[in-house]
């Protein structure tokens, strides 16, 4: 029991700092708002995303469609709501597959080192950081063609990278422990020495990063629709609302300022938040 309660002692530090970081808190708060507003908000309007209203054509916000309808009288309110369950499906879904590939490649390679490690993992790995970010997704979607699917293997294939060299270099640090060569010398094999010991004390960093990738996943989730390679029409996007929405910038503004809007605020809270749990959980920050 008491070892269970110093275990636990740790986090609830971590806990009570984050509580008490004003940044860290508002990007929690506005995070959990907008996923909130993501899985419930499309079933608080009434209205249907996809119906077309041609006698609403580019009408300014009132009572009915508090943020105006589009170009097809569609009502932007719930199109926004809608785009926001996809954005933050793409983000959540594409850094959660970059951390499951990523890490253990990481982690292996700097455990076991070797040819492995200098010829095919970090070769490739430079290879792939070689292209930019942005441009690596565009290949791989225009490649695998718009879809859900494949918008969210393309960003998440593009995170990878920095999820194996972030994993390898914690690996590195802690494998030269001295806690690693006493578990090794008590006779611990190399699994339970990299996921029992190496990982807990390895894992903070990879938090955080992942944390502060989902800012990156909503901009590039954007970016790919706004040039037509994330999901395809009707499917509401915020990057497809803003691409609608340039065509009529002086005549109906609403159209690219409201899901631009979504997308800062979103961005800010994951930024925020990043922030937040880095600080609250970086020990080289206390000092």
């Amino acid at each position: 029991m008491g070892g269970a309660a110093e275990g636990r002692k740790p986090l609830a530090s971590a806990a009570r700092r984050f509580l008490r970081n004003p940044l860290g808190m508002t990007g929690a708060v506005i995070v959990l708002v907008l996923i909130f507003l993501a899985i419930f908000g499309p079933s608080l309007t009434t209205q249907n995303p996809l119906t077309q209203h041609y006698h609403l054509l580019l009408k300014p916000p009132m009572p009915g469609h508090p943020l105006g309808t589009d170009d097809l009288g569609r009502d932007e309110l719930s199109r926004l709501l809608y785009g926001a369950r996809l954005s933050f499906g793409v983000s959540v879904l594409s850094v959660g597959l970059a951390a499951i590939i990523g890490m253990p490649i990481g982690m292996f390679s700097g455990y076991y080192r070797g040819w492995l490690d200098d010829i095919i993992v970090m070769r490739i790995t430079d290879a792939l950081l070689a292209f930019p970010f942005l441009i690596l997704a565009l290949a791989m979607v225009a490649f695998l063609g718009a879809s859900f699917t494949n918008e969210t293997i393309a960003i998440g294939v593009g995170f990878v990278p920095g999820f194996i060299r972030l994993a390898r270099a914690q690996v590195l640090t802690e494998r030269e422990r001295e806690y690693v060569a006493s578990a090794r010398s008590a006779g611990s094999g190399n699994a339970r020495i990299l996921f029992r010991h190496i990982l807990p004390n390895a894992i903070t960093p990879m938090l955080i990063q992942a944390t502060l990738a989902m800012s990156g996943a909503l901009l590039a989730d954007a970016g790919l629709s706004y040039l037509g390679l994330g999901v395809p029409p009707p499917t509401p996007s915020w990057g497809t609302m803003i691409n609608t929405g340039l065509g009529y910038l002086q005549q109906a503004p609403w159209l690219t300022y409201f899901p631009g809007l979504a997308i800062s605020i979103a961005v800010l809270g994951w930024n925020l938040l990043g922030d937040g749990v880095r600080d609250a959980l970086d020990v080289r920050l206390r000092q």
